[in-house]
């Protein structure tokens, strides 16, 4: 570009900007001249201070009050205001006065940049109204609800001169009161208030307050102790950070309107376990000892599991009673694992990957959004429609579906909340191999669900459900992230295999009298279209069943309890009776602190249970496997016993008997004549710790023990000695924003 262009655009910026800036002072001086027009005079003693008395525009907008910082809207000329007595005050400037004061009913409101403060300065508390003016505002002399007692000097005043002014002063013999709102603040921590203030107030005795979510209280010593740290205080202040007392970030106050709220959770969830399993070895191969013949080695493993949660939640209601009328809800999740064992191949099939793995992953765990679509009866009694990944469990104890996945569900109640219904579709995600979370890539599994509760039934305090689930998984071929086979199983033909399975449930969960019953039954009836151990089509029918009764002595509750799950008993007539679930997470007989339940025992390919499940069905995953029907199916008796050993510390002992059911599908799968029925003794105490008394900081921890019997020795025994007794152990601390 020339030179002469380069001077030519910028005196043209020159110009605009000197345009900009002469119409900005004229503004302002039009502005001054039409509030010269307003002036009320404060005639000046000889003393050297003002007195006297000034007409005072009154507009009583309540202010909006977020957390100390009190806002109000700009103030505007009234035609015939009231007279209010005025302010004694002393002057700074000989030849300057002030030229009107605006009053607001709980705020002076300046026109002319005005700066006033109180005689005997003390902590500040900013009071910011209009870009125009701020006051600065210090603990006053006297005050009460109604009334506060100023004395103000002025450190700033006008341009205009007295002579140029009538003369009409009001002397004034003492410091006027002048009625104020209170400035209390909401409890905990309120933010902004998002409602625009429309009411004005008409009188002293009444100020209007059109946020209810943030009406303010007082400070109250209750006990008169100075408010020491540990004791419990009504009427609390917070701070952002602070979950424990009221708090916008909660969802206990609304941030648009009054019924617009947002919720932040922070979860972290971190778990160390050492653990004893059986790992194969590869003989054939390369193993990390040399020498090694036997199909099992070293059982010694260390595992570490961190999650980060992060949930945004924002929701129409009310945040009580009422259900919401529409929620947006989303949960980025990060995860942190790392294993280390003794065997090579465990960790990836190639035995050059070494005996440890450390791994890394960031989702969207959960998002969805919701709306209520009607409202079917007068107590609240709703039926509303979710649309996303949300987590649903289809019964009491997880028996059959409890997962995080992409889905639409419609529910909702009725009778005054005594029915619940739930009809849910999954189009299920794959899961990540090593965190177990939702990735975003398709696992053409769908899975459908409808249940019907009913409260009270028959038994006050006993609730009953009724349900239907499908699983419809597609013949897919799929290699999880560590190189290993886990579609279709690699056991038989392991050839890619349609699955379509209907189970048909009833299920009862509560109290009748003092016995506290649990129970559920299930059949499960459908086509598997080539079977990779069977190593054909089979058509599917199985069942399964658990109770668990339990009596409550002050703070102990002792318990007995059953499963059973079908086993297959002939692999080649065609028909498989051998019971699997789609997606369970049982809490029943030890749930996580079962040594059975907890551990993932690998046997050759597949695993013969499987991590959080009570069903032996070789599967090669639950969470990225098909479901397998045939399989030798479960066999187990229960007892136990829970002590609340104080409000905060709960204790949970399990002791369990376990057999198979049948052990046909074993002996054809390991090429073995004779296993025994009898698994073992699965021992275990757990202990939960709550030092807050909620669900903020939850500190777990387990130990148990599988004692094996001669069918688990059967299938894991080496060449030269017999497995031994199988230890685990994990420390879990969850903590919560």
């Amino acid at each position: 570009m020339p030179e002469s262009a380069v001077k030519t655009r910028r005196a043209g910026f020159a110009l605009l900007l000197s345009v900009i800036l002469l119409q900005g002072w004229l503004a302002q001086v039009a502005h001054a001249a039409q509030d010269a027009n307003e002036i009320t005079p404060i005639k000046p003693q000889h003393t050297g201070s003002y007195t006297g008395v000034t007409e005072l525009l009154v507009r009583p907008t309540p202010p909006r009050v977020t957390s100390g910082l009190i806002e109000m809207e700009p103030v505007a000329p009234i035609a015939r205001p009231p007279m209010i007595p005025g302010l004694t005050s002393r002057r700074t400037e000989s030849r300057s006065v002030c030229r009107r004061e605006y009053l607001t009913v709980g705020q002076f409101m300046l026109r002319d940049g005005l700066r006033f403060e109180l005689v005997q300065p003390r902590p500040r508390q900013m009071l910011q109204f209009d870009p125009v003016s701020t006051i600065d505002v210090v603990q006053p002399v006297v005050q009460s609800p109604t009334a506060i007692e100023w004395s103000l000097p002025v450190q700033r005043v006008g341009y205009v001169q007295p002579e140029e002014l009538p003369s009409m002063p009001r002397p004034v013999t003492e410091a006027a009161t002048v009625s104020l709102q209170p400035a209390d603040a909401p409890l905990g921590y309120a933010g902004r208030s998002g409602i625009r203030q429309r009411e004005t107030q008409q009188s002293e005795h009444f100020v209007p307050v059109e946020d209810r979510w943030r009406i303010g209280f007082p400070q109250w010593d209750r006990y008169g102790k100075g408010h020491p740290r540990n004791d419990d205080y009504p009427y609390v202040q917070g701070r952002w950070w602070d979950p424990y007392n009221q708090n916008v970030l909660k969802g206990d106050y609304p941030i648009l309107g009054q019924n617009i709220f947002f919720e932040f959770t922070a979860t972290t969830q971190a778990l160390l376990e050492p653990r004893q399993t059986p790992i194969g070895t590869t003989p054939f191969e390369s193993t990390s000892r040399g020498n090694s013949q036997d199909f099992f080695g070293r059982p010694g493993q260390l595992f570490y599991n961190q999650n980060f949660f992060f949930s945004f939640d924002l929701f129409h209601g009310d945040a009580a009673f009422r259900p919401v009328d529409w929620r947006i809800k989303a949960t980025p999740a990060v995860n942190v694992n790392y294993i280390a064992v003794n065997e090579l191949a465990f960790v990836s099939p190639d035995v050059s990957k070494g005996t440890t793995r450390g791994r890394s992953f960031v989702t969207l765990q959960e998002w969805f959004v919701e709306s209520k679509l009607a409202d079917i009866g007068p107590n609240y009694d709703f039926a509303s429609l979710r649309l996303g990944a949300q987590p649903f469990t289809s019964d009491f104890r997880g028996f059959i579906f409890s997962d995080v996945n992409r889905g639409v569900r419609l529910f909702g109640n009725n009778f005054s909340n005594r029915d619940q219904f739930n009809l849910v579709y999954f189009n299920m995600q794959e899961k990540d191999t090593n965190s177990l979370i939702n990735t975003f890539r398709d696992r053409q599994q769908q899975v459908a669900i409808a249940n019907y509760y009913r409260q009270d039934f028959i038994f006050p305090g006993y609730t009953t459900q009724l349900s239907v689930h499908y699983n419809h998984d597609s013949p897919t071929l799929k290699f999880d992230t560590n190189g290993f086979l886990v579609r279709p199983d690699p056991v038989g033909v392991f050839q890619p295999h349609t699955i379509d399975v209907a189970y048909i449930g009833w299920a009862g969960d509560g109290h009748i009298n003092r016995l506290n019953i649990s129970h559920a039954v299930y059949w499960a009836v459908g086509h598997d279209s080539l079977n990779p151990l069977a190593n054909q089509a089979q058509d599917i029918s199985a069942y399964m069943a658990a109770l668990e009764l339990s009596l409550d002595y002050d703070w102990a509750r002792f318990r007995i309890s059953g499963f059973l799950s079908s086993g297959d008993r002939n692999l080649n007539n065609g028909h498989a009776t051998g019971f699997d679930s789609i997606m369970d997470n049982p809490n029943f007989a030890g749930g996580e602190f079962s040594y059975w339940q907890r551990q993932q025992l690998k046997l050759f390919g597949v695993n013969l249970v499987q991590r959080m499940s009570l069903i032996p069905d070789l599967r090669s995953s639950k969470f990225q496997g098909q479901t397998n029907f045939v399989n030798p199916g479960l066999n187990l008796v229960n007892v136990g016993a829970d002590f609340d050993v104080t409000p905060k510390w709960r204790l949970i002992n399990n002791a369990n008997v376990l057999w198979f059911d049948s052990v046909q599908p074993l002996q054809q799968f390991t090429y073995q004549q004779h296993i025994n029925h009898f698994i073992g003794v699965d021992l275990s105490i757990g202990t939960e710790y709550r030092p807050l008394l909620n669900n903020n900081v939850i500190l777990k921890a387990g130990f148990s023990t599988l004692i094996p019997g001669q069918g688990f020795r059967d299938l894991f025994n080496k060449t030269d000695n017999d497995v031994r007794t199988l230890f685990a152990g994990f420390l879990e601390a969850t903590l919560t924003f």
